[in-house]
Protein backbone atom coordinates (compact mmCIF):
# COMPACT_ATOMS: atom_id res chain seq x y z
CA UNK A 1 0.00 0.00 0.00
CA UNK A 2 1.29 3.43 -0.88
CA UNK A 3 0.67 6.51 1.25
CA UNK A 4 -2.40 7.51 -0.75
CA UNK A 5 -4.03 4.12 -0.13
CA UNK A 6 -3.18 4.28 3.57
CA UNK A 7 -4.70 7.76 3.73
CA UNK A 8 -7.89 6.38 2.15
CA UNK A 9 -8.17 3.73 4.88
CA UNK A 10 -7.39 6.33 7.55
CA UNK A 11 -10.13 8.66 6.29
CA UNK A 12 -12.62 5.79 6.14
CA UNK A 13 -11.80 4.89 9.75
CA UNK A 14 -12.23 8.51 10.85
CA UNK A 15 -15.63 8.52 9.17
CA UNK A 16 -16.62 5.35 11.04
CA UNK A 17 -15.58 6.88 14.36
CA UNK A 18 -17.26 10.24 13.65
CA UNK A 19 -20.53 8.95 12.22
CA UNK A 20 -21.10 5.44 13.64
CA UNK A 21 -18.97 5.55 16.78
CA UNK A 22 -17.98 2.84 19.24
CA UNK A 23 -19.67 1.33 22.29
CA UNK A 24 -17.55 1.92 25.40
CA UNK A 25 -18.59 0.00 28.51
CA UNK A 26 -15.98 1.50 30.87
CA UNK A 27 -17.09 4.55 32.85
CA UNK A 28 -13.53 5.84 33.16
CA UNK A 29 -12.86 5.45 29.44
CA UNK A 30 -16.07 7.29 28.53
CA UNK A 31 -15.10 10.15 30.84
CA UNK A 32 -11.66 10.34 29.21
CA UNK A 33 -13.24 10.37 25.75
CA UNK A 34 -15.67 13.10 26.73
CA UNK A 35 -12.71 15.13 27.96
CA UNK A 36 -11.14 14.62 24.52
CA UNK A 37 -14.16 16.24 22.87
CA UNK A 38 -16.07 13.07 21.99
CA UNK A 39 -19.87 12.94 22.02
CA UNK A 40 -21.52 10.32 24.28
CA UNK A 41 -25.13 9.38 23.57
CA UNK A 42 -27.41 6.42 24.28
CA UNK A 43 -25.55 5.71 27.50
CA UNK A 44 -22.31 4.36 26.05
CA UNK A 45 -22.18 5.17 22.33
CA UNK A 46 -19.14 7.38 21.75
CA UNK A 47 -18.58 9.28 18.52
CA UNK A 48 -15.00 10.44 18.14
CA UNK A 49 -14.04 13.55 16.13
CA UNK A 50 -10.96 13.41 13.87
CA UNK A 51 -9.19 15.99 16.03
CA UNK A 52 -9.18 13.61 19.01
CA UNK A 53 -7.59 10.88 16.88
CA UNK A 54 -4.97 13.22 15.49
CA UNK A 55 -4.13 14.44 19.01
CA UNK A 56 -3.67 10.88 20.26
CA UNK A 57 -1.53 9.81 17.29
CA UNK A 58 0.76 12.77 17.90
CA UNK A 59 1.55 11.49 21.40
CA UNK A 60 2.19 7.75 20.81
CA UNK A 61 5.91 6.85 20.84
CA UNK A 62 7.30 5.47 17.59
CA UNK A 63 9.49 2.78 19.16
CA UNK A 64 9.23 0.25 21.96
CA UNK A 65 12.12 -1.62 23.59
CA UNK A 66 11.71 -4.90 25.48
CA UNK A 67 14.43 -6.27 27.74
CA UNK A 68 15.45 -9.72 28.86
CA UNK A 69 14.84 -10.61 32.49
CA UNK A 70 17.52 -8.99 34.66
CA UNK A 71 18.88 -6.83 31.82
CA UNK A 72 18.76 -3.14 30.97
CA UNK A 73 19.73 -3.80 27.35
CA UNK A 74 16.92 -4.05 24.80
CA UNK A 75 16.82 -7.54 23.30
CA UNK A 76 13.71 -6.79 21.22
CA UNK A 77 13.58 -3.43 19.46
CA UNK A 78 10.23 -2.57 17.93
CA UNK A 79 11.47 -0.06 15.41
CA UNK A 80 11.57 0.10 11.58
CA UNK A 81 13.68 -2.65 10.06
CA UNK A 82 13.56 -4.91 13.14
CA UNK A 83 11.43 -8.08 13.18
CA UNK A 84 11.18 -10.38 16.21
CA UNK A 85 9.33 -13.69 16.38
CA UNK A 86 7.67 -15.58 19.23
CA UNK A 87 5.01 -18.22 19.93
CA UNK A 88 1.29 -17.66 20.43
CA UNK A 89 -0.91 -18.04 23.48
CA UNK A 90 -3.60 -20.18 25.07
CA UNK A 91 -3.99 -23.19 22.80
CA UNK A 92 -6.21 -25.78 24.53
CA UNK A 93 -4.43 -28.72 22.86
CA UNK A 94 -0.90 -30.03 22.42
CA UNK A 95 0.63 -32.10 19.63
CA UNK A 96 3.08 -34.31 21.49
CA UNK A 97 6.32 -34.79 19.54
CA UNK A 98 6.96 -38.06 21.38
CA UNK A 99 4.04 -39.98 19.92
CA UNK A 100 2.17 -37.55 17.66
CA UNK A 101 -0.91 -37.57 19.90
CA UNK A 102 -3.23 -34.55 20.04
CA UNK A 103 -4.26 -34.13 23.67
CA UNK A 104 -5.15 -31.48 26.27
CA UNK A 105 -2.31 -29.06 27.07
CA UNK A 106 -0.81 -29.52 30.55
CA UNK A 107 1.42 -27.58 32.93
CA UNK A 108 4.28 -29.97 32.16
CA UNK A 109 3.82 -29.19 28.45
CA UNK A 110 4.06 -25.48 29.22
CA UNK A 111 7.33 -26.01 31.08
CA UNK A 112 8.74 -28.03 28.17
CA UNK A 113 7.64 -25.45 25.60
CA UNK A 114 9.22 -22.63 27.61
CA UNK A 115 12.56 -24.43 27.66
CA UNK A 116 12.25 -25.17 23.94
CA UNK A 117 11.48 -21.54 23.07
CA UNK A 118 14.32 -20.40 25.33
CA UNK A 119 16.74 -22.65 23.42
CA UNK A 120 15.85 -21.35 19.94
CA UNK A 121 17.81 -18.17 19.03
CA UNK A 122 15.23 -17.23 16.39
CA UNK A 123 12.52 -17.02 19.09
CA UNK A 124 12.97 -13.56 20.65
CA UNK A 125 10.04 -13.42 23.08
CA UNK A 126 7.62 -15.78 24.78
CA UNK A 127 3.86 -16.16 25.02
CA UNK A 128 1.98 -18.74 27.04
CA UNK A 129 1.58 -21.23 24.14
CA UNK A 130 -1.16 -23.18 25.92
CA UNK A 131 -3.75 -23.25 28.67
CA UNK A 132 -2.67 -25.85 31.28
CA UNK A 133 -5.92 -27.75 31.58
CA UNK A 134 -4.71 -29.77 34.55
CA UNK A 135 -4.20 -26.61 36.63
CA UNK A 136 -7.16 -25.59 38.77
CA UNK A 137 -6.01 -22.16 39.95
CA UNK A 138 -5.62 -18.90 38.03
CA UNK A 139 -4.17 -20.21 34.77
CA UNK A 140 -3.02 -16.80 33.49
CA UNK A 141 -0.92 -16.12 36.58
CA UNK A 142 0.52 -19.64 36.53
CA UNK A 143 1.40 -19.20 32.85
CA UNK A 144 3.30 -16.00 33.58
CA UNK A 145 5.09 -17.55 36.55
CA UNK A 146 6.23 -20.47 34.37
CA UNK A 147 7.44 -18.12 31.64
CA UNK A 148 9.44 -15.76 33.86
CA UNK A 149 10.81 -18.61 35.98
CA UNK A 150 12.03 -20.59 32.96
CA UNK A 151 13.43 -18.04 30.51
CA UNK A 152 15.11 -14.65 30.40
CA UNK A 153 13.32 -13.65 27.19
CA UNK A 154 10.66 -10.90 27.24
CA UNK A 155 7.07 -12.04 27.73
CA UNK A 156 3.90 -11.03 25.89
CA UNK A 157 1.28 -11.97 28.46
CA UNK A 158 -2.47 -12.46 28.39
CA UNK A 159 -4.74 -12.24 31.38
CA UNK A 160 -8.35 -12.13 32.47
CA UNK A 161 -8.74 -8.68 34.02
CA UNK A 162 -7.06 -5.67 35.61
CA UNK A 163 -6.48 -7.62 38.82
CA UNK A 164 -4.38 -10.12 36.85
CA UNK A 165 -2.54 -7.22 35.21
CA UNK A 166 -1.76 -5.79 38.61
CA UNK A 167 -0.45 -9.11 39.97
CA UNK A 168 1.58 -10.01 36.86
CA UNK A 169 3.22 -6.59 36.52
CA UNK A 170 3.97 -6.62 40.27
CA UNK A 171 5.73 -9.97 39.83
CA UNK A 172 7.69 -8.58 36.88
CA UNK A 173 8.61 -5.50 38.95
CA UNK A 174 9.82 -7.69 41.82
CA UNK A 175 12.23 -9.41 39.44
CA UNK A 176 13.22 -6.18 37.65
CA UNK A 177 14.04 -4.32 40.85
CA UNK A 178 10.99 -2.09 41.19
CA UNK A 179 8.15 -0.50 39.25
CA UNK A 180 10.26 2.32 37.80
CA UNK A 181 12.96 -0.12 36.69
CA UNK A 182 10.26 -2.17 34.98
CA UNK A 183 8.85 0.91 33.24
CA UNK A 184 12.27 1.95 31.97
CA UNK A 185 13.37 -1.59 31.09
CA UNK A 186 10.11 -3.43 30.35
CA UNK A 187 10.32 -7.20 30.27
CA UNK A 188 6.67 -7.70 29.39
CA UNK A 189 3.93 -6.47 27.07
CA UNK A 190 0.19 -7.05 27.48
CA UNK A 191 -1.87 -8.55 24.67
CA UNK A 192 -5.55 -7.57 24.88
CA UNK A 193 -8.42 -6.91 22.47
CA UNK A 194 -11.39 -4.66 21.88
CA UNK A 195 -14.48 -6.53 20.69
CA UNK A 196 -15.33 -6.41 17.00
CA UNK A 197 -17.43 -4.77 15.74
CA UNK A 198 -16.75 -1.41 17.38
CA UNK A 199 -17.09 -2.31 21.06
CA UNK A 200 -14.82 -1.79 24.06
CA UNK A 201 -15.76 -4.12 26.90
CA UNK A 202 -15.27 -2.94 30.46
CA UNK A 203 -12.80 -5.75 31.22
CA UNK A 204 -10.57 -5.20 28.18
CA UNK A 205 -10.61 -1.43 28.59
CA UNK A 206 -9.66 -1.65 32.26
CA UNK A 207 -6.59 -3.67 31.26
CA UNK A 208 -5.72 -1.08 28.61
CA UNK A 209 -6.04 1.75 31.13
CA UNK A 210 -4.00 -0.10 33.74
CA UNK A 211 -1.04 -0.55 31.39
CA UNK A 212 -1.27 3.04 30.18
CA UNK A 213 -1.27 4.41 33.73
CA UNK A 214 1.97 2.56 34.49
CA UNK A 215 3.65 3.42 31.21
CA UNK A 216 4.01 -0.25 30.27
CA UNK A 217 3.64 -1.46 26.67
CA UNK A 218 0.43 -2.97 25.32
CA UNK A 219 -0.97 -4.25 22.04
CA UNK A 220 -4.76 -3.81 22.00
CA UNK A 221 -5.46 -5.68 18.79
CA UNK A 222 -8.99 -6.30 17.49
CA UNK A 223 -9.80 -9.49 15.58
CA UNK A 224 -12.31 -8.54 12.89
CA UNK A 225 -13.39 -11.56 10.84
CA UNK A 226 -14.20 -10.65 7.26
CA UNK A 227 -17.62 -11.99 6.33
CA UNK A 228 -18.67 -12.46 9.95
CA UNK A 229 -17.88 -9.61 12.36
CA UNK A 230 -16.48 -7.36 9.64
CA UNK A 231 -17.17 -6.58 5.97
CA UNK A 232 -16.14 -9.44 3.70
CA UNK A 233 -13.70 -7.28 1.69
CA UNK A 234 -10.13 -6.69 2.86
CA UNK A 235 -10.47 -2.90 2.56
CA UNK A 236 -13.70 -2.89 4.58
CA UNK A 237 -12.28 -5.16 7.27
CA UNK A 238 -9.11 -3.10 7.40
CA UNK A 239 -11.01 0.17 7.80
CA UNK A 240 -13.19 -1.28 10.56
CA UNK A 241 -10.27 -2.82 12.48
CA UNK A 242 -8.26 0.36 12.08
CA UNK A 243 -11.14 2.38 13.55
CA UNK A 244 -11.11 0.06 16.57
CA UNK A 245 -7.36 0.52 17.01
CA UNK A 246 -7.59 4.29 16.65
CA UNK A 247 -10.36 4.52 19.24
CA UNK A 248 -8.20 2.41 21.57
CA UNK A 249 -5.26 4.78 21.08
CA UNK A 250 -7.42 7.78 22.01
CA UNK A 251 -8.48 6.08 25.27
CA UNK A 252 -4.93 4.94 25.96
CA UNK A 253 -3.24 8.28 25.31
CA UNK A 254 -5.84 10.27 27.26
CA UNK A 255 -4.96 8.14 30.27
CA UNK A 256 -1.22 8.77 29.90
CA UNK A 257 0.17 10.66 26.90
CA UNK A 258 3.31 9.00 25.60
CA UNK A 259 2.55 5.54 27.01
CA UNK A 260 3.86 2.81 24.63
CA UNK A 261 1.28 1.27 22.28
CA UNK A 262 1.91 -1.41 19.63
CA UNK A 263 -0.26 -1.09 16.51
CA UNK A 264 -2.03 -4.27 15.46
CA UNK A 265 -5.23 -5.65 13.99
CA UNK A 266 -5.80 -9.40 13.71
CA UNK A 267 -7.81 -9.14 10.50
CA UNK A 268 -9.03 -12.65 9.64
CA UNK A 269 -11.72 -14.01 7.35
CA UNK A 270 -14.32 -16.72 7.79
CA UNK A 271 -14.29 -19.71 5.48
CA UNK A 272 -17.89 -19.82 4.27
CA UNK A 273 -17.70 -23.59 3.72
CA UNK A 274 -16.61 -24.45 7.25
CA UNK A 275 -17.30 -21.22 9.25
CA UNK A 276 -13.78 -21.36 10.73
CA UNK A 277 -11.37 -18.47 11.14
CA UNK A 278 -8.69 -18.99 8.51
CA UNK A 279 -4.93 -18.63 9.09
CA UNK A 280 -3.46 -20.36 6.04
CA UNK A 281 -4.71 -18.26 3.13
CA UNK A 282 -3.48 -15.53 0.78
CA UNK A 283 -6.17 -13.20 2.15
CA UNK A 284 -4.75 -13.59 5.65
CA UNK A 285 -1.26 -12.70 4.45
CA UNK A 286 -2.57 -9.76 2.38
CA UNK A 287 -4.23 -8.54 5.58
CA UNK A 288 -0.92 -8.85 7.45
CA UNK A 289 0.82 -6.70 4.85
CA UNK A 290 -2.00 -4.14 4.93
CA UNK A 291 -1.91 -3.87 8.74
CA UNK A 292 1.88 -3.45 8.66
CA UNK A 293 1.47 -0.69 6.07
CA UNK A 294 -1.05 1.14 8.27
CA UNK A 295 1.28 0.88 11.27
CA UNK A 296 4.11 2.42 9.26
CA UNK A 297 1.74 5.11 7.99
CA UNK A 298 1.11 6.12 11.60
CA UNK A 299 4.78 5.79 12.52
CA UNK A 300 4.03 3.02 15.03
CA UNK A 301 5.62 -0.39 15.65
CA UNK A 302 3.46 -3.24 14.42
CA UNK A 303 2.07 -6.58 15.65
CA UNK A 304 1.84 -9.58 13.35
CA UNK A 305 1.49 -13.31 12.82
CA UNK A 306 3.68 -16.11 11.42
CA UNK A 307 4.52 -19.77 11.85
CA UNK A 308 0.90 -20.93 11.97
CA UNK A 309 -1.38 -23.20 9.97
CA UNK A 310 -4.95 -24.44 9.67
CA UNK A 311 -3.49 -27.95 9.45
CA UNK A 312 -4.09 -30.50 12.21
CA UNK A 313 -0.66 -32.16 11.97
CA UNK A 314 2.81 -30.92 11.26
CA UNK A 315 2.82 -31.93 7.60
CA UNK A 316 3.33 -30.47 4.14
CA UNK A 317 0.43 -28.05 4.61
CA UNK A 318 1.82 -26.75 7.89
CA UNK A 319 5.32 -26.39 6.43
CA UNK A 320 4.03 -24.43 3.43
CA UNK A 321 1.99 -22.14 5.69
CA UNK A 322 4.98 -21.55 7.95
CA UNK A 323 7.29 -20.52 5.11
CA UNK A 324 4.68 -18.30 3.43
CA UNK A 325 3.85 -16.50 6.67
CA UNK A 326 7.45 -15.98 7.79
CA UNK A 327 8.47 -14.58 4.43
CA UNK A 328 5.45 -12.26 4.39
CA UNK A 329 6.18 -11.01 7.91
CA UNK A 330 9.79 -10.20 7.07
CA UNK A 331 9.06 -8.61 3.70
CA UNK A 332 6.28 -6.47 5.19
CA UNK A 333 8.56 -5.23 7.97
CA UNK A 334 6.25 -6.28 10.79
CA UNK A 335 7.96 -5.82 14.17
CA UNK A 336 6.58 -8.18 16.84
CA UNK A 337 5.39 -11.41 15.23
CA UNK A 338 3.59 -14.09 17.25
CA UNK A 339 1.88 -17.49 16.80
CA UNK A 340 4.98 -19.52 15.91
CA UNK A 341 3.94 -23.14 16.57
CA UNK A 342 0.18 -22.79 16.04
CA UNK A 343 -1.75 -25.57 14.30
CA UNK A 344 -5.50 -26.02 13.75
CA UNK A 345 -5.90 -22.23 13.51
CA UNK A 346 -4.74 -21.69 17.08
CA UNK A 347 -6.22 -24.74 18.80
CA UNK A 348 -2.97 -26.76 18.94
CA UNK A 349 0.56 -25.88 20.04
CA UNK A 350 3.15 -27.99 18.22
CA UNK A 351 6.78 -27.97 19.40
CA UNK A 352 7.83 -29.41 16.05
CA UNK A 353 6.10 -26.59 14.18
CA UNK A 354 8.01 -24.15 16.41
CA UNK A 355 11.39 -25.75 15.67
CA UNK A 356 10.69 -25.97 11.94
CA UNK A 357 9.53 -22.35 11.79
CA UNK A 358 12.61 -21.20 13.68
CA UNK A 359 14.79 -22.70 10.95
CA UNK A 360 12.63 -21.03 8.30
CA UNK A 361 13.02 -17.69 10.09
CA UNK A 362 16.78 -18.11 9.87
CA UNK A 363 16.56 -19.00 6.18
CA UNK A 364 14.15 -16.18 5.30
CA UNK A 365 16.21 -13.59 7.19
CA UNK A 366 19.10 -14.59 4.96
CA UNK A 367 16.88 -14.07 1.92
CA UNK A 368 15.39 -10.73 2.99
CA UNK A 369 18.79 -9.36 4.05
CA UNK A 370 19.80 -9.39 0.38
CA UNK A 371 23.46 -9.08 -0.64
CA UNK A 372 26.27 -6.55 -0.48
CA UNK A 373 27.64 -4.40 -3.27
CA UNK A 374 30.97 -3.25 -1.81
CA UNK A 375 34.24 -3.60 -3.67
CA UNK A 376 34.90 -6.68 -1.51
CA UNK A 377 31.56 -8.14 -2.55
CA UNK A 378 32.17 -7.42 -6.25
CA UNK A 379 35.41 -9.43 -5.95
CA UNK A 380 37.10 -7.90 -8.99
CA UNK A 381 40.61 -8.65 -7.66
CA UNK A 382 39.72 -12.33 -7.32
CA UNK A 383 38.14 -12.39 -10.78
CA UNK A 384 41.26 -10.85 -12.33
CA UNK A 385 43.54 -13.23 -10.42
CA UNK A 386 41.67 -16.40 -11.41
CA UNK A 387 41.05 -15.35 -15.02
CA UNK A 388 39.35 -17.43 -17.71
CA UNK A 389 39.04 -21.17 -17.07
CA UNK A 390 40.13 -21.08 -13.42
CA UNK A 391 38.24 -21.79 -10.20
CA UNK A 392 37.73 -19.96 -6.93
CA UNK A 393 37.84 -22.81 -4.43
CA UNK A 394 41.29 -21.99 -3.11
CA UNK A 395 41.05 -18.21 -3.28
CA UNK A 396 41.49 -16.13 -0.12
CA UNK A 397 38.30 -14.28 -1.05
CA UNK A 398 36.41 -17.59 -0.88
CA UNK A 399 37.97 -18.41 2.48
CA UNK A 400 36.87 -15.04 3.85
CA UNK A 401 33.26 -15.29 2.72
CA UNK A 402 32.04 -18.87 2.28
CA UNK A 403 30.72 -19.06 5.85
CA UNK A 404 28.29 -16.24 5.03
CA UNK A 405 26.19 -18.68 3.02
CA UNK A 406 23.10 -20.06 4.77
CA UNK A 407 23.53 -23.60 6.05
CA UNK A 408 20.39 -25.61 6.82
CA UNK A 409 19.86 -27.40 10.10
CA UNK A 410 16.84 -29.44 8.99
CA UNK A 411 16.98 -29.54 5.19
CA UNK A 412 19.19 -32.28 3.70
CA UNK A 413 21.58 -31.52 0.83
CA UNK A 414 23.09 -35.00 0.50
CA UNK A 415 22.84 -37.05 -2.67
CA UNK A 416 21.05 -40.39 -2.60
CA UNK A 417 23.91 -42.73 -1.63
CA UNK A 418 25.13 -40.66 1.30
CA UNK A 419 21.53 -39.96 2.41
CA UNK A 420 20.80 -43.67 2.39
CA UNK A 421 24.03 -44.46 4.24
CA UNK A 422 23.13 -41.95 6.96
CA UNK A 423 19.78 -43.59 7.69
CA UNK A 424 17.42 -42.41 4.91
CA UNK A 425 15.75 -39.99 7.29
CA UNK A 426 12.94 -37.75 6.15
CA UNK A 427 12.73 -34.12 7.20
CA UNK A 428 9.88 -35.16 9.50
CA UNK A 429 12.15 -37.67 11.27
CA UNK A 430 15.02 -35.21 11.58
CA UNK A 431 12.69 -32.57 12.95
CA UNK A 432 11.25 -34.92 15.56
CA UNK A 433 14.76 -35.94 16.70
CA UNK A 434 15.91 -32.33 16.98
CA UNK A 435 12.79 -31.23 18.87
CA UNK A 436 12.99 -34.05 21.41
CA UNK A 437 16.73 -33.56 21.88
CA UNK A 438 16.30 -29.85 22.68
CA UNK A 439 13.40 -30.47 25.04
CA UNK A 440 15.33 -33.19 26.86
CA UNK A 441 18.62 -31.34 27.18
CA UNK A 442 17.99 -27.59 27.46
CA UNK A 443 17.55 -26.48 31.09
CA UNK A 444 16.03 -23.09 30.29
CA UNK A 445 17.13 -20.11 32.40
CA UNK A 446 15.83 -20.82 35.92
CA UNK A 447 15.07 -17.90 38.18
CA UNK A 448 16.93 -17.75 41.48
CA UNK A 449 15.13 -19.44 44.34
CA UNK A 450 14.42 -16.23 46.33
CA UNK A 451 12.98 -14.49 43.27
CA UNK A 452 11.03 -17.60 42.30
CA UNK A 453 9.39 -17.61 45.74
CA UNK A 454 8.69 -13.87 45.50
CA UNK A 455 6.98 -14.35 42.13
CA UNK A 456 4.82 -17.14 43.56
CA UNK A 457 3.93 -14.95 46.54
CA UNK A 458 3.02 -11.87 44.50
CA UNK A 459 0.93 -13.92 42.07
CA UNK A 460 -0.77 -15.67 45.01
CA UNK A 461 -0.03 -19.11 43.61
Amino acid sequence: MDREQCEKIHQASLEILRKTGVRVYSDEARALLQDAGCLVTDGNLVRIPPAAVEWALAHVPSTIALCDRGSTTASVRLTPGESSFGPGSDCPNYLDPKDGARRPFTLADLDGCVRLADALPEISFLMSMGIPRDYRGNAYRRQYATLIQGSRKPVVFVCNDAADCRAITAAAAAVAGGTEELRLNPTLLLYSEPTTPLSHSATATEKLLFMAARGLPVVHSPAPMMGSTAPVTVAGGLALGNAEVLSSIVIHQKKRPGAPFLYGSGLHHMDMKTSISVYGAPEFQIARVAVACMGRYYGLPTWGYAGHSDGILFDEQAAADAVFSVQTALLSGTNLIHDVGYLEAGLITSPEMMVFTADMIRMMRHFTDGFGMSSEDLALEAIHAVGPGGNYLGEEHTIRHFREMWQPELFDRQRFDSWQASGSKSLRARLREKTLEIMASHPGAPLSDPLRKEVEKVLEL
